[in-house]
């Protein structure tokens, strides 16, 4: 089975009327100002995934920084699962600076089939201590239900790009230490965390985290795939295309060429994300 763990869909809402919700909000601004910059919606998830043999996929909507929008689009995420349900499986977004209405919103998405939170992102600013402090009440309850939390995380050297935050790599690593229990879905490869865990102290750290390849073939050589492997092992690596940016093929032709065995490809394309999902 393959499971797409990153993707992300629009309301016809919000695909319709770009310009307007460009107004509202700076970080989606920041990412879809550009009108080749595709907004997709469920049916042409569907269209993909059929294309190219995806069995599953999480679909994630976007981090807002108003209540209604987050509560828009995460509306949109459960009708689409609930659609699709042997197909799609939803992570809602919160207003993690407001936890009272962040909480009951987790609670209400969660009776109705979300299996998680994200992706949360930091666009329009860096991810500060007091943005950690805000986080903490949320986090702790998903703590200790067991619910994931997909995490934009982005290496903070290189060429820009739309979307590329500035927090440094440091601040996640010590949100992550604050949530040892916490089931962290790092995006884009962590930003470079994996090749910290050849530090022996950091590897113990980050027994609960893991990477996904989204945006890989725009961002590192296929051959991050083998030394990721060696650094983390497969078992962390999650296939993630933060669809509608790039094709699942992508990642197959990179994957096939990268070295890695059968079995290694197999837990990446779908077996670990679905046992961190429960989707078994």
């Amino acid at each position: 089975m393959i499971i797409d763990c990153h993707t992300h869909i629009f309301p016809d809402e919000i695909r319709r009327n770009r310009e307007a919700f460009r107004q509202k909000d700076e970080g989606f601004s920041s990412i879809y100002g550009n009108p080749k910059a595709r907004v997709a919606g469920v049916e042409d998830l569907i269209a993909s995934m059929d294309a190219s043999g995806v069995d599953r996929s999480v679909i994630c909507g976007f981090p807002w920084e108003r209540r209604d929008l987050c509560s828009l689009h995460n509306q949109y995420l459960l009708e689409s699962a609930s659609r699709y349900p042997d197909r799609l499986v939803a992570f809602v977004s919160l207003q993690f600076s407001d936890p009272d209405w962040s909480g009951k919103e987790l609670d209400q998405r969660m009776e109705e089939g979300a299996k998680g939170v994200g992706e949360t992102a930091f666009y329009s600013h860096e991810m500060t201590l007091r943005d950690i402090e805000s986080m903490k009440p949320i986090l702790t309850w998903m703590e200790e239900q067991g619910i994931p939390l997909l995490l934009h995380v982005n290496e903070t050297i290189g060429h820009p790009y739309p979307g590329k935050g500035v927090t440094p790599l440091e601040r996640f690593h010590k949100l992550i230490l604050l949530f040892p229990k916490l089931h962290f879905l790092l995006a884009h490869w962590g930003g470079g965390l994996p090749f910290y865990e050849l530090m022996p102290e950091v590897a113990k750290e980050m027994g609960n985290v893991y990477y996904d390849t989204a945006a890989s073939p725009f961002l590192y050589s296929k051959r991050i795939y083998a030394i990721a492997c060696q650094i983390v092992g497969p078992e962390k690596i999650l296939f993630g295309t933060d669809f509608p940016l790039l094709s699942p093929q992508r990642y197959f032709k990179e994957l096939e060429e990268s070295g890695l065995s059968k079995e290694d490809r197999e837990r990446i394309l779908g077996l670990n994300v679905s046992r961190l999902l429960g989707l078994e």
